[in-house]
């Protein structure tokens, strides 16, 4: 690692990156808020004499480039890309790293959106893909194909189960494979977890959800380290297309500015819930990093900074328990997407994940999905109780 010289500038904390980073105050009026550049293309002084780069804004737009230059420095990355969703995101590292033939690992808890994509969209391309525990570091070896896996695929949390891998510990099972290793970092966020730090090679968001955090935007990113490999997704993002128009990327921007104190109520928040849960008999299984009991809690205290919003419970009821308490919930909105201030509800087996009914993924049809938002914990403990109350009767 290379040693801190005297001439470098100090590291900025995080709260500061992320109202700074890409964000320096427009030397023309001063303004300290970026602009919103609703342009497709921009003036060039004689042919080819571009403006600061810029000609289309397929290829970039000053109010993206804001925003990738802040996601990057968040995830103490050197580049950022921002996309129209966090699938298009997805889609587009596949096909800069993968071509038929090619073999990916993906986690056997995988957000359904996801899983949709490789076995709906790319595995009819020729790009084959085996199903692992992304908790269990042997199981995730033992999946990998030496000479053919190009890619190791994890989320951390899972999304629903909340499972947790071991970044450091599948950085290195990728990288003796001669493969990357990805991580879905959106349960997470930056604020509480930094996969390139811990040696991933790509993080992977959909900022839609706490990047974003209002529920007023979809978009998705991918931050690297590596410049040859940022060299390739820069082409391939203007090739694909796929961008974050310049409102979404406004609006993603402005969330990232208080997202460091967004992320420390939803965990706050959500420990409330958690235990509150942990005392009901009608809930069979809490699913919380935070929790001592957790099977991935000592892996989540040592790679992330708190345990995160999400928490998913089971229902000693079964799968019409489970659907009753999300149809009783009020203050919890009953609704998919998840990462907002408001807290919502779901049903993942009927809702989110509904795609992956019948596979290897399949959740359990007695499982609740609480996206844990920044209003009182009062409020959203005794709306719980309520729902159980109401549902168990």
């Amino acid at each position: 690692m290379p040693q801190h010289r005297p001439e470098d500038p100090p590291r900025l904390g995080f709260e500061t990156l992320a109202i700074r980073a890409g964000q320096e105050p427009d030397p023309r009026t001063g303004s300290v808020v970026p602009a919103i550049y609703a342009t497709s293309t921009y003036k060039q002084d004689g042919v080819g004499g571009l403006r600061e780069g810029y000609e289309y804004s397929r290829s970039a737009n000053p109010t993206r480039t804001a925003l990738q230059e802040c996601l990057a420095a968040l995830e103490a990355g050197r580049h950022g890309f921002a996309f129209a969703s966090g699938l298009a995101a997805e889609d587009t590292l596949l096909r800069t790293l993968c071509k038929p033939g090619d073999h990916v690992v993906i986690p056997d808890d995988a957000y359904g959106g996801t899983f949709r994509q490789f076995a709906t969209v790319h595995e009819p391309w020729g790009l084959a893909y085996s199903v692992a525990p992304v908790a269990d570091v042997d199981a995730v070896r033992a999946a990998v194909e030496p000479g053919r896996t190009t890619i190791v695929w994890v989320e951390t949390p899972t999304n629903p189960l909340l499972d947790i891998a071991d970044i450091s510990a599948l950085a290195a099972v990728a990288h003796d494979a001669g493969a990357l290793l990805v991580v879905d970092n959106t349960f997470a966020s930056p604020y509480l977890q930094q996969p390139l730090t811990l040696g991933a090679d790509v993080v992977v968001h959909s900022t839609t959800k706490y990047c974003g955090g209002h529920s007023d935007v979809i978009g998705g990113a991918l931050v690297v380290d590596d410049d040859g490999l940022a060299e390739r997704l820069t082409f391939m993002h203007n090739a694909m297309g796929a961008v974050a128009g310049p409102f979404d990327a406004w609006l993603v921007l402005r969330g990232l500015r208080t997202l460091a104190v967004r992320m420390d109520r939803h965990s706050d928040n959500a420990e409330r819930v958690a235990d509150f849960l942990t005392t009901r008999g009608e809930v069979s299984a809490v699913l919380w990093p935070g929790l001592p009991g957790h099977p991935g809690h000592d892996v989540a205290a040592k790679q992330m900074r708190r345990f995160g919003g999400m928490v998913s419970f089971r229902l000693a009821g079964g799968e019409q328990a489970a659907v009753d308490v999300v149809e009783r919930c009020q203050v919890f909105t009953l609704a998919e997407s998840l990462g907002g201030v408001e807290s919502l509800v779901e049903h993942p087996g009927r809702m989110t994940h509904a795609s992956v009914a019948g596979s290897p993924l399949e959740v359990p049809g007695d499982l609740v999905r609480l996206s844990v938002g920044i209003e009182s914990a009062d409020d959203l403990v005794a709306d719980l109780a309520q729902a159980l109350d109401d549902a168990t009767r």
